[in-house]
C-alpha cells in the first residue's frame, strides 16, 4: 500500500502529512479521529509486506517496546495492518531530530554534547533491561524538543533492519556510519553496539563530521573494524575526550559497562567530577595516561579533576606523606622474598630527596619567623613582625586550600521550574554559578521557567542553561467594525420637473396650485399671471377664465359603434 494524503489507517488514523522518508518506511502526521489528538504512524514499505516472518517479528518488536515507559523514548501507541503493510502509531514529539540541529550548527558544545549522551544513556538502559537493543542509534533517531530533553524513536524497525542483508540496496545507506565493529563484522549486537553508536554521535557533536567516512558502505564498515578514530581537538578537555574514545573502542571490554555508567560519567563532568566519571567508567584511564598501578592512579585522578574544574594541584598536598609510609612497608614486609625490597627501596630513594628538601624549606620558615622580628625591633617597625609572623599562617592556609575540595551546589530542577527567570538566575548566580537563558515557545505566562539543563550537584563556576517560557500565542486576530460616525442630513434635492412627488407644482405643497407665496401655477411676481401673460385660469390669452366655446368643426358625434373616429 502507498500512503497518500487522506487514507485513513485502520478506520481512525488519517494521515495529514509525510513527515520523513527512510530506508525501511515512511513517517506520516496523522489526525486520531477516535481520541482527537495528532499521532506519528511509521508505515513500511511494500517490498517488506510479502514477508510474512518479517511481520510477525515486527509484530513482537511493537508489543516489546510498547512496554517501555520512559520520557527519553517516544511512546508506542498502537499497531496494526492494512492492505498487507503493518504501521505502528506513535507519540507525535514536538522538536527537530539532531541530524538536523547538526546540519545548521555543524558542531555543539561539548556541554550540550554531554547533556545527550546521557539523556539517551539513560533511555537506552530502560530498553537494554528489557532485552531491548535499538541497533541504529544515530542523529535522525533522536529528538531535541524546545526544553533540551532528548527522545528517542524507532525501536523495532532498526532491530529487524539488521535482518535484511548488507547487500539490499539502501538498507544500511545512513547508518552503516554508526555500525560497531562487532555489527559490521555480523557477530551479535549488544546494549555495548549502541554505546559505540553513542560514541560516534558524541564524536560527530564535538567536530562536525564522523570519525570513519569512504566512498562505500564496505569501506566505512572495514575502517570501523580495523582503524582507530582520528584524535579529538586539543581544545576539547581531556576528560570528554578519553569518555568519546572509550565508547569507541573496538573490544566491548574497554567501553563502558553498560548505559548507566556512561551516563553517570557523563553526568559526572558536566559537574567537574572527573574522579566520579573514572569510577563510573575505569577504562578512560588509559586514555588519560593513567596506565598504573591502583595507588599511582588514586593520587593522579585529583590533577585531571582539578585541572578540569577547580584548577589546584592537590597532589603536592600527599608529597610530605609518602616517605613516612615507606618504611613502614619495608619492616611489614620483611619477611617477603628477596625481589621485593628492591621496588621498595626505589619508592624510598624517590622520595628522599623531595622531603628533605621539604625540611630544609620548613625549618628556613621557621628561622625567619624567629629572627626577622628581632632584626626588625630595632628599626621599630612593628609591621615587619606583622608579615614575618604571617608567613607560616600563610603556608597552612594554602596548604588547607589544596587539600580541600570545592563544596557543591544543588541544582533542583524541579524548585526552578516556574519560577520567574530573573528570579532563577539570581538565585543560581547568588550560588556562584554562571547562568545562561534561551527563550523557547511554551504556553506558560511570559517570563516562566519552564525547564533547567544540567541539573544535579556542580561545583562553583559550572554553567547552567534556563529556558524560560516566550508567552502563549497570541490569539486570533478578530475584526471589529468601526465606530458609527455622525451623519449629516443633506437637503433634499430639488425636482428638475415641474411637479413634485404628489403632483404639485413647483411651490406648492397643498395641492391649490400655489406656491409658497401664493402665487398660481407660472405666476412668481404676484400679479396673477403666468409667464405668458395669462391670468389665473386663462390658457388661451383672452384674459377670461371661461373655458373657450368648441367651434363645430371640433365637435364630433359618436358613431353608432362606438369607436373613436381618431382611430379611423
Amino acid at each position: 500500500m502507498r500512503p497518500a494524503v487522506g487514507i485513513t489507517m485502520g478506520d481512525r488514523y488519517k494521515l495529514t502529512e509525510r513527515i520523513a522518508i527512510g530506508g525501511m518506511g515512511e513517517v506520516w502526521k496523522a489526525d486520531d479521529e477516535v481520541l482527537g489528538r495528532t499521532v506519528a504512524i511509521k508505515i513500511l514499505k511494500e517490498e517488506y509486506t510479502g514477508d510474512e516472518a518479517f511481520l510477525r517479528r515486527f509484530r513482537a518488536e511493537a508489543r516489546h517496546t510498547a512496554l517501555l515507559n520512559h520520557p527519553g523514548i517516544a511512546d508506542i501507541y498502537d499497531y496494526g495492518e492494512q492492505a498487507g503493510s503493518g504501521y505502528l502509531v506513535m507519540e507525535l514529539v514536538p522538536g527537530r531530530p539532531l541530524s538536523v540541529l547538526l546540519e545548521k550548527d555543524k558542531t555543539l558544545p561539548w556541554e550540550k554534547t554531554l547533556s545527550i549522551l546521557a539523556q539517551t544513556g539513560r533511555a537506552l538502559q530502560v530498553a537494554h533491561d528489557q532485552g531491548l537493543v535499538h541497533r541504529d542509534v544515530k542523529p535522525g533517531n533522536l529528538l531535541i524538543t524546545p526544553t533540551r530533553r532528548v527522545k528517542i524513536t524507532d525501536f523495532g524497525i532498526a532491530r529487524l533492519a539488521d535482518q535484511v542483508p548488507l547487500t539490499a540496496t539502501g538498507q544500511v545507506m545512513g547508518t552503516v556510519q554508526y555500525l560497531s565493529p562487532e555489527q559490521a563484522t555480523g557477530q551479535h549486537a549488544t546494549g555495548s553496539s549502541d554505546i559505540y553508536a553513542l560514541g560516534v554521535i558524541g564524536y560527530e557533536c564535538l567536530v562536525g563530521h564522523r570519525p570513519f567516512t569512504g566512498e562505500s558502505q564496505i569501506a566505512i564498515a572495514l575502517k570501523q573494524v580495523n582503524e582507530p578514530p582520528p584524535p579529538l581537538p586539543d581544545s576539547i578537555p581531556d576528560p570528554v575526550r578519553a569518555l568519546i574514545m572509550t565508547m569507541l573502542a573496538k573490544d566491548t571490554e574497554n567501553r563502558p559497562a553498560n548505559a548507566t555508567k556512561l551516563a553517570d560519567a557523563a553526568e559526572a563532568l558536566l559537574r567537574g567530577d572527573t574522579e566520579a566519571a573514572l569510577a563510573a567508567v575505569p577504562p578512560m584511564r588509559q586514555h588519560l595516561g593513567l596506565e598504573a598501578d591502583e595507588d599511582d592512579v588514586s593520587t593522579a585522578i585529583l590533577p585531571a579533576a582539578g585541572s578540569t574544574a577547580v584548577g589546584t594541584k592537590a597532589p603536592s598536598a600527599t608529597t610530605p606523606e609518602q616517605p613516612e609510609d615507606a618504611p613502614v612497608e619495608t619492616e611489614q614486609t620483611a619477611v617477603t622474598p628477596k625481589t621485593d625490597p628492591k621496588p621498595e627501596s626505589t619508592v624510598g630513594s624517590r622520595w628522599r630527596w623531595p622531603a628533605i628538601t621539604l625540611i630544609i624549606l620548613v625549618l628556613l620558615a621557621l628561622f625567619g619567623a624567629w629572627v626577622l622580628p628581632m632584626l626588625a625591633a630595632d628599626d621599630e617597625e612593628p609591621e615587619d613582625e606583622g608579615v614575618a609572623s604571617a608567613a607560616p599562617t600563610q603556608y597552612v592556609t594554602e596548604y588547607a586550600t589544596e587539600t580541600a575540595e570545592p563544596e557543591l551546589i544543588t541544582v533542583d530542577e524541579e524548585e526552578l521550574v516556574g519560577m520567574p527567570v530573573d528570579e532563577a538566575r539570581e538565585l543560581l548566580e547568588d550560588e556562584g554559578l554562571q547562568v545562561q537563558t534561551e527563550q523557547v515557545p511554551s504556553n506558560e505566562p511570559e517570563g516562566i521557567v519552564t525547564g533547567v539543563t544540567p541539573a544535579g550537584e556542580f561545583p562553583p563556576g559550572a554553567t547552567v542553561i534556563l529556558f524560560f517560557s516566550a508567552g502563549p500565542p497570541p490569539p486570533p486576530a478578530t475584526t471589529e467594525a468601526p465606530a458609527p460616525q455622525p451623519t449629516t442630513e443633506e437637503p433634499t434635492p430639488t425636482p428638475t420637473d415641474d411637479a413634485d412627488a404628489h403632483g404639485n407644482t413647483d411651490g406648492d405643497t397643498d395641492g391649490d396650485d400655489a406656491d409658497a407665496h401664493g402665487n398660481a401655477d407660472g405666476d412668481t411676481d404676484g400679479d396673477d399671471a403666468d409667464a405668458h401673460g395669462n391670468t389665473d385660469g386663462d390658457t388661451d390669452g383672452d384674459d377670461s377664465n371661461t373655458p373657450p366655446t368648441p367651434t363645430e368643426t371640433e365637435t364630433t358625434a359618436p358613431s353608432d359603434n362606438g369607436d373613436d373616429d381618431q382611430n379611423d
